[in-house]
């Protein structure tokens, strides 16, 4: 039987008070850095059961300004930014060598939250990229020697036989290195932090990098 697309999605209640009962947020504590509260709100997400807390949706734009956006995991956020890593000649990485800004979003449903971070970023020391790399699983190393990120591809039999010889390298070789493999680390001008409520009186609370440190300012929803 056929879905109606319009029919299904009126069907669908986000937040009804009846069933509905997520976590309140009180700015007036937020810590002075958002980087702090991040965390929080990360082990939170996790302890609550979040699947994937650490996946994000990147958005980058081309040399036309064109925006995309996709879903890639979170490596590492400290002083030096919010991290992730690709191949240099992927998409992303075409986008960012051209236009080295970019957005970062995180939702987390189970806890009705999101987490907005938008800022240039650079990427990081060939070495780090590789010892980034090289800490993660076999598959992840098997995934890099595969390449071709983003290029055409023949027959789904082209990448079945790529990824073959790439998981046999890696197993091989644990250490094996992959040139264009980049870390790139998005080191905030701003960082959203969204508490959704199932009366819609949700919670924005926005940091603004400033010359003396951090700006706290709250949005209307």
């Amino acid at each position: 039987m056929a879905t109606d697309l319009h029919e299904l999605l009126r069907s669908l209640r986000v937040w009804n008070p009846e069933v509905t009962s997520l976590p309140s947020f009180d700015p007036s504590g937020a810590p002075a850095t958002p980087l702090k509260l991040f965390t929080t709100w990360f082990a939170e997400a996790v302890a609550a059961g979040q699947t994937e807390p650490h996946t994000m949706s990147l958005a980058t734009a081309d040399a036309e300004g064109r925006p995309d956006v996709r879903t890639v995991m979170l490596h590492g956020a400290d002083s030096d930014g919010w991290a992730f890593a690709s191949h240099s000649h992927s998409r992303k990485g075409g986008h960012l060598a051209v236009r080295p800004y970019a957005a970062l979003g995180f939702y987390w449903p189970v806890l009705g939250r999101q987490v907005r971070v938008r800022g240039p970023v650079t990427a990081a020391p060939s070495e780090e990229g590789q010892a980034d790399l090289h800490a993660r699983s076999t598959g992840a190393l098997a995934a890099a020697l595969t390449g071709r990120q983003s290029e055409v591809l023949g027959s789904l039999g082209e990448l079945a036989r790529a990824s073959e010889d790439a998981w046999e390298r890696a197993q091989r070789e644990p250490g094996a290195p992959v040139p264009t493999w980049t870390l790139y680390r998005l080191l905030p001008d701003e960082v959203e932090f969204f508490q959704g409520d199932e009366r819609r009186r949700h919670v924005r609370l926005n940091y603004r990098r400033i010359a003396e440190g951090w700006h706290q300012e709250l949005l209307w929803p």
